[in-house]
């Protein structure tokens, strides 16, 4: 199953990293939250993906493009310019690193992909957050519940997507960053069919609005709810606090 991870934002509010690099190279734990959002989808056996570029594109395809390098001892020969490395660093992914425009909002990144999802089911992330969820259990959710969008609704501080649910957690109403009733908001890992595409509009479509908002009216979204460990990187803030979780050695993901 293809899993696109949207990896073009500004990342305004944690400047002191994004006037260098683009917010999924944030450095947490010695590599780029983004590789620990792969790892996280590796683990569960899907192992392609798509990355939906936009600003500072260049940093995330400099790192991939020489992530061989860049994570082995190696040594130069001047004279001819051979790099040996001492030991080569392997993964079985595949990664498709695609500009999707410097403007675009979330949305507009997804529809532009259109054509490299085709006809499948997909995964769907952002490049900021990490959790413990398991990738499979959200699938099979969403295969039993037969909808065309499925959320993970988590359980952090208000000031993400709020999602109304009913006991059969069907999604009732879904709203941008509104003052949390009930607790849970959208955690960002999505299981979504392809006809969903059709409900984006263009590049100025933010999903989080017009095309959820849409989904959820017609009781086509629903929330596989979790309890356990997820952690956005929204602000310096946010980065610190995951770094010391990760230094106390608590189980993170």
């Amino acid at each position: 199953m293809k899993v696109i991870i949207l990896s073009g934002g500004f990342g305004t509010r944690i400047s002191e990293y994004t006037s260098i690099i683009p917010k999924p190279m944030i450095p947490i734990d010695g590599k780029p939250i983004i590789e620990h959002i792969m790892e996280i989808y590796s683990n569960y056996g899907h192992k392609n993906f798509y990355l939906a570029l936009g600003y500072k594109s260049e940093v995330i395809k400099e790192y991939f493009y020489n992530y061989g390098i860049l994570n082995s001892n190696f040594k130069i020969n001047l004279g001819d310019g051979k790099v040996t490395p001492f030991e080569k660093v392997k993964k079985d992914w595949e990664i498709n690193l695609i500009n999707t425009g410097i403007n675009t909002m979330t949305g507009g990144r997804l529809k532009r992909l259109k054509n490299f999802i085709g006809n499948e089911t997909f995964l769907l992330t952002y490049g900021d957050a990490v959790t413990d969820l398991n990738i499979n259990e959200v699938i099979e959710f969403h295969k039993s519940k037969g909808k065309m969008v499925t959320v993970t609704g988590v359980r952090p501080p208000a000031r993400f997507g709020e999602l109304t649910i009913n006991d059969q957690n069907q999604v009732l109403e879904f709203k941008e960053k509104p003052n949390i009733k009930e607790g849970w908001i959208n955690g960002g890992f999505f299981v979504i069919e392809p006809e969903f595409i059709d409900y984006i509009k263009d590049d100025s479509s933010i999903l989080e609005k017009e095309p959820l908002e849409k989904v959820a009216n017609i009781n086509e979204l629903v929330a596989f709810l979790h309890e356990g460990f997820w952690h956005c990187i929204d602000t310096k803030r946010d980065k610190d606090n995951l770094e010391e979780i990760i230094k106390s050695k608590k189980k993170i993901w």
